[in-house]
């Protein structure tokens, strides 16, 4: 697919133009890989959101962590384990 991207910033051009041409690498190789890297970025902050917003949900039924929960169990002697 071909898409003509027009950048304002002039001297962010010339600084990509030249890293590509110091790597052997192509301008449009560079931008789908920045590009890539944003999504990919996006996708794991929606992901943390989604994430933490299930947390909350969950703490305010009351639930609580694991750690929590099996101490609470052995500290009322409801079940025990060996550490060796």
């Amino acid at each position: 697919m071909k898409v003509t991207i027009a950048l304002r910033d002039e001297a962010l051009y010339r600084a990509v133009r030249v890293r590509a041409a110091e790597s052997g690498r192509q301008i449009r190789d560079i931008v789908e890989e920045a590009l890539a890297t944003w999504l990919e970025a996006q996708e794991e902050r929606e992901d943390l959101e989604g994430s933490r917003a299930a947390l909350t949900e969950y703490e305010d039924l009351g639930g609580v962590d694991a750690d929590r929960y099996f101490q609470r169990l052995v500290a009322e002697g409801r079940v025990a384990y060996d550490r060796d």
